[in-house]
């Protein structure tokens, strides 16, 4: 059966990031991916417009609908915009025997709030206890832990911070720092450091949720952490060198990079 995961996200009507970003990831990664969408937003190069949040209750019934009926090998979350949908996609996920890849978003890529300055508790003592991979880039760090990274060398102390509140593993995402892009990966004693050259392209919206569904789409391959993490990173390097331009801003990574590559 093919491998198949779960992202709970949010809509990117431009197709660059949430739901649509995590479909076309699991696409090309070949697993079987379905969605839970936990808000709709209007959003496209320039920015978002305008975000509403589904009710508690329909992502519930997304939820059980899929993970009842067809059963997940690995699950990944993205907007989640309020603490009620925070914890109610905590204890679901908690209740669901499949490892569990949690990108704590707050801003998008155009700087606009995708959480609820409310939810931050719920994200540090309810979401991130659950995951088996938790992947923060720095501002989400700074905004979750108070720790802010200017150095690689901070990396370690920034990784700390977050595996205080559970995670198994985290893996703190440093390609806005200078130099090459690095991240590190640790569960607090392993250390798995990850670089790849920056490529000087400005389309990189969807990286984010681009990276934590290879991870997720690892994982549900059987493949253990530090080489779902290892396949990902290789993944969204190669899918951010082929970004394109998309209407009048940042355009999206390119998730069909390797379809066209071998063209």
């Amino acid at each position: 059966m093919i491998p198949r995961v779960l992202t709970v996200a949010g809509s990117d009507s431009g197709g660059g990031a949430g739901i649509q970003a995590d479909l076309k990831t699991m696409l090309a990664l070949g697993v079987h991916g379905m969605s839970v969408i936990t808000a709709v937003t209007a959003q496209n190069s320039l920015g978002v417009q305008g975000a509403w949040e589904l009710p508690v209750e329909a992502v519930r019934a997304q939820y059980r609908s899929v993970v009842d009926d067809i059963g997940v090998r690995a699950v990944k979350t993205g907007m989640l915009a309020s603490a009620e949908l925070v914890e109610a996609v905590a204890e679901l996920i908690g209740g669901t025997d499949a490892p569990a890849v949690i990108d704590p978003v707050g801003v998008s890529k155009h700087g606009d709030s995708l959480l609820a300055s409310s939810a931050l508790e719920s994200v540090r003592t309810k979401l991130l206890p659950v995951a088996t991979v938790a992947t923060p880039n720095l501002d989400e760090v700074a905004q979750l832990t108070g720790v802010h990274v200017e150095s690689e060398e901070q990396l370690r102390q920034a990784a700390a911070a977050v595996l205080e509140y559970g995670p198994r593993w985290v893996l703190i995402k440093g390609g806005h720092l200078p130099g090459d892009a690095v991240d590190l990966l640790t569960d607090g004693s392993a250390e798995h450091w990850l670089r790849a050259p920056q490529h000087d392209n400005r389309h990189t919206h969807g990286t984010g949720c681009t990276l934590a569904s290879a991870i997720a789409s690892g994982l549900a391959k059987g493949l253990a952490v530090p080489e779902a993490v290892t396949a990902a990173k290789e993944y969204v390097t190669g899918a951010i060198e082929a970004g394109f331009a998309l209407g009048g801003g940042i355009g999206p990574v390119d998730h069909g990079w390797r379809f066209r590559a071998g063209a």
